[in-house]
Protein backbone atom coordinates (compact mmCIF):
# COMPACT_ATOMS: atom_id res chain seq x y z
CA UNK A 1 0.00 0.00 0.00
CA UNK A 2 1.19 3.48 -0.75
CA UNK A 3 2.11 5.22 1.85
CA UNK A 4 0.27 8.35 1.15
CA UNK A 5 -3.12 6.14 0.94
CA UNK A 6 -2.66 5.36 4.38
CA UNK A 7 -3.01 8.34 6.17
CA UNK A 8 -5.21 10.30 3.38
CA UNK A 9 -6.02 13.65 2.90
CA UNK A 10 -7.92 14.43 5.74
CA UNK A 11 -4.86 13.64 8.11
CA UNK A 12 -2.02 16.55 6.75
CA UNK A 13 -1.16 17.22 10.23
CA UNK A 14 -1.04 12.95 11.32
CA UNK A 15 3.07 11.17 11.35
CA UNK A 16 3.13 8.03 10.14
CA UNK A 17 5.80 6.02 11.54
CA UNK A 18 7.22 2.99 9.33
CA UNK A 19 7.69 0.14 11.88
CA UNK A 20 10.78 -1.32 10.50
CA UNK A 21 11.58 -3.63 12.74
CA UNK A 22 12.99 -7.17 11.49
CA UNK A 23 13.53 -5.41 8.02
CA UNK A 24 16.27 -5.17 6.84
CA UNK A 25 18.40 -2.12 5.84
CA UNK A 26 18.28 -2.13 1.98
CA UNK A 27 14.09 -1.57 2.44
CA UNK A 28 14.11 0.50 4.92
CA UNK A 29 16.26 2.85 2.70
CA UNK A 30 14.20 2.07 -0.03
CA UNK A 31 11.20 3.20 2.00
CA UNK A 32 13.23 6.63 2.79
CA UNK A 33 13.76 6.98 -0.55
CA UNK A 34 10.32 7.30 -1.22
CA UNK A 35 10.20 10.41 0.87
CA UNK A 36 9.51 8.52 4.33
CA UNK A 37 11.57 10.05 7.71
CA UNK A 38 10.23 8.53 10.10
CA UNK A 39 10.78 5.08 11.47
CA UNK A 40 9.99 2.86 14.56
CA UNK A 41 11.96 -0.06 16.32
CA UNK A 42 11.36 -2.33 19.31
CA UNK A 43 14.76 -3.50 20.07
CA UNK A 44 17.83 -0.80 21.16
CA UNK A 45 20.21 -3.47 19.67
CA UNK A 46 18.67 -3.40 15.95
CA UNK A 47 17.96 0.20 16.48
CA UNK A 48 21.37 0.96 16.92
CA UNK A 49 22.51 -1.17 13.89
CA UNK A 50 19.75 0.72 11.54
CA UNK A 51 20.81 4.46 12.93
CA UNK A 52 24.36 3.31 11.80
CA UNK A 53 23.77 1.99 8.33
CA UNK A 54 21.08 4.61 7.07
CA UNK A 55 20.89 8.33 6.42
CA UNK A 56 21.43 10.75 9.74
CA UNK A 57 17.78 12.83 8.88
CA UNK A 58 15.90 9.46 9.43
CA UNK A 59 13.18 10.05 12.42
CA UNK A 60 13.93 7.33 14.70
CA UNK A 61 11.06 6.50 17.01
CA UNK A 62 11.95 3.60 19.86
CA UNK A 63 8.27 2.06 20.29
CA UNK A 64 9.28 -1.13 21.93
CA UNK A 65 9.42 -1.81 26.19
CA UNK A 66 12.65 0.14 26.95
CA UNK A 67 15.28 -1.26 29.20
CA UNK A 68 16.78 1.27 31.59
CA UNK A 69 20.19 0.11 31.12
CA UNK A 70 20.18 0.85 27.67
CA UNK A 71 18.82 4.31 27.47
CA UNK A 72 22.40 6.15 26.92
CA UNK A 73 22.77 4.11 23.88
CA UNK A 74 20.07 6.09 21.97
CA UNK A 75 19.60 9.03 23.61
CA UNK A 76 22.27 10.68 21.56
CA UNK A 77 19.89 10.15 18.47
CA UNK A 78 16.39 8.84 19.31
CA UNK A 79 13.55 11.81 18.23
CA UNK A 80 11.21 10.50 20.29
CA UNK A 81 10.76 7.65 22.76
CA UNK A 82 6.63 6.09 22.59
CA UNK A 83 7.28 3.54 25.42
CA UNK A 84 7.91 5.17 28.44
CA UNK A 85 5.97 3.09 31.12
CA UNK A 86 7.62 3.45 34.78
CA UNK A 87 8.50 6.69 36.99
CA UNK A 88 11.91 4.69 37.51
CA UNK A 89 12.38 4.91 33.54
CA UNK A 90 11.59 8.58 33.33
CA UNK A 91 14.22 9.20 36.09
CA UNK A 92 16.67 7.38 34.02
CA UNK A 93 16.37 9.51 31.03
CA UNK A 94 16.61 12.57 32.83
CA UNK A 95 19.71 11.57 34.29
CA UNK A 96 21.37 10.45 31.44
CA UNK A 97 19.69 13.31 28.52
CA UNK A 98 21.05 15.64 31.52
CA UNK A 99 25.11 14.30 30.57
CA UNK A 100 24.66 14.67 26.98
CA UNK A 101 22.46 18.01 27.61
CA UNK A 102 20.08 16.77 25.83
CA UNK A 103 16.13 17.53 26.08
CA UNK A 104 14.40 13.74 25.14
CA UNK A 105 11.03 13.87 23.73
CA UNK A 106 9.00 11.28 25.11
CA UNK A 107 5.22 9.47 25.40
CA UNK A 108 3.92 8.36 28.60
CA UNK A 109 2.22 4.63 27.29
CA UNK A 110 -0.93 4.23 28.66
CA UNK A 111 -2.36 0.58 29.48
CA UNK A 112 -5.88 0.47 27.66
CA UNK A 113 -5.90 -2.91 26.08
CA UNK A 114 -7.84 -5.77 27.94
CA UNK A 115 -4.12 -7.94 27.88
CA UNK A 116 -1.63 -8.63 30.85
CA UNK A 117 0.81 -8.75 28.72
CA UNK A 118 1.20 -4.92 27.41
CA UNK A 119 3.14 -2.38 29.44
CA UNK A 120 1.81 0.87 30.71
CA UNK A 121 0.75 3.04 33.43
CA UNK A 122 -3.23 3.23 34.52
CA UNK A 123 -5.08 5.61 34.18
CA UNK A 124 -4.95 7.16 37.31
CA UNK A 125 -1.43 6.44 37.94
CA UNK A 126 -0.90 9.31 34.74
CA UNK A 127 -3.72 11.27 36.55
CA UNK A 128 -1.32 10.97 39.31
CA UNK A 129 1.86 12.39 38.02
CA UNK A 130 0.66 14.97 36.62
CA UNK A 131 -1.90 16.35 39.45
CA UNK A 132 1.32 15.40 41.90
CA UNK A 133 3.27 18.13 39.58
CA UNK A 134 5.99 15.11 38.95
CA UNK A 135 7.39 16.43 36.05
CA UNK A 136 7.95 20.17 37.74
CA UNK A 137 11.15 19.28 38.64
CA UNK A 138 12.53 17.78 34.83
CA UNK A 139 15.02 20.04 33.03
CA UNK A 140 15.88 17.29 29.84
CA UNK A 141 12.25 16.11 29.38
CA UNK A 142 9.96 16.75 27.24
CA UNK A 143 6.44 15.35 27.86
CA UNK A 144 4.80 15.27 24.24
CA UNK A 145 2.08 13.16 25.00
CA UNK A 146 0.42 9.25 25.11
CA UNK A 147 0.65 6.22 23.69
CA UNK A 148 -1.61 3.20 24.00
CA UNK A 149 -2.14 0.25 22.26
CA UNK A 150 -5.37 -1.56 21.94
CA UNK A 151 -6.90 -4.76 22.79
CA UNK A 152 -5.50 -7.59 19.94
CA UNK A 153 -9.29 -8.54 18.86
CA UNK A 154 -11.75 -8.41 16.10
CA UNK A 155 -14.73 -6.38 18.31
CA UNK A 156 -13.72 -2.97 16.56
CA UNK A 157 -16.49 -1.40 19.17
CA UNK A 158 -13.59 -2.60 22.04
CA UNK A 159 -11.36 -0.81 20.24
CA UNK A 160 -12.80 1.91 19.86
CA UNK A 161 -13.79 2.73 23.06
CA UNK A 162 -9.96 1.83 24.16
CA UNK A 163 -8.78 4.47 21.33
CA UNK A 164 -11.80 6.99 23.15
CA UNK A 165 -11.15 6.82 26.45
CA UNK A 166 -7.39 7.06 26.07
CA UNK A 167 -8.21 10.45 23.66
CA UNK A 168 -10.29 11.66 26.76
CA UNK A 169 -7.29 11.27 29.57
CA UNK A 170 -5.39 13.28 26.62
CA UNK A 171 -7.45 16.11 26.15
CA UNK A 172 -8.37 16.20 29.76
CA UNK A 173 -4.12 16.74 31.13
CA UNK A 174 -4.06 18.46 28.03
CA UNK A 175 -6.70 21.10 29.23
CA UNK A 176 -4.75 21.35 32.55
CA UNK A 177 -0.69 20.96 32.01
CA UNK A 178 0.08 21.89 28.87
CA UNK A 179 0.65 25.63 29.45
CA UNK A 180 1.51 25.33 33.31
CA UNK A 181 5.29 23.70 32.54
CA UNK A 182 7.65 24.52 29.53
CA UNK A 183 8.71 20.54 29.65
CA UNK A 184 4.93 19.57 29.29
CA UNK A 185 3.93 19.90 25.33
CA UNK A 186 1.49 17.32 25.13
CA UNK A 187 1.05 17.56 20.99
CA UNK A 188 1.39 13.81 20.65
CA UNK A 189 -0.98 10.92 20.55
CA UNK A 190 0.65 7.63 19.65
CA UNK A 191 -2.33 5.03 18.48
CA UNK A 192 -3.10 2.70 15.88
CA UNK A 193 -1.34 0.46 13.78
CA UNK A 194 -1.56 -1.70 10.90
CA UNK A 195 -5.02 -3.35 11.75
CA UNK A 196 -6.58 -0.32 13.77
CA UNK A 197 -5.51 2.84 12.17
CA UNK A 198 -8.78 3.53 10.41
CA UNK A 199 -9.94 3.79 14.29
CA UNK A 200 -7.71 5.40 16.03
CA UNK A 201 -7.61 8.18 13.45
CA UNK A 202 -11.11 8.14 13.57
CA UNK A 203 -10.82 8.90 17.45
CA UNK A 204 -8.10 11.62 17.41
CA UNK A 205 -4.69 9.90 16.77
CA UNK A 206 -1.97 12.31 15.48
CA UNK A 207 0.82 9.66 15.56
CA UNK A 208 0.23 6.16 13.78
CA UNK A 209 2.57 2.97 13.92
CA UNK A 210 2.51 1.27 10.81
CA UNK A 211 4.23 -2.04 9.70
CA UNK A 212 2.78 -5.03 7.49
CA UNK A 213 1.09 -2.66 5.49
CA UNK A 214 4.00 -0.77 4.50
CA UNK A 215 7.32 -3.62 4.47
CA UNK A 216 4.39 -6.80 4.26
CA UNK A 217 4.31 -9.27 7.11
CA UNK A 218 7.11 -10.25 8.76
CA UNK A 219 9.50 -12.64 7.18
Amino acid sequence: MDIKDIIGSNNKNTTLVAVSKTKPVEKIQKIYNEGQIDFGENRVNELIYKYNLLPKNINWHMIGHLQRNKVKLILPFIHLIHSIDSVRLINKIENESRKINKKTNILLQVHIAKEETKHGFTFSQVKDLFDNDFFNSFEYLSIRGLMGMSTFTNDKNQIRKEFNNLKLLFDEIKSKFNKVNKNIILDSLSMGMSGDYKIALEEGSNIIRIGSLIFGERE
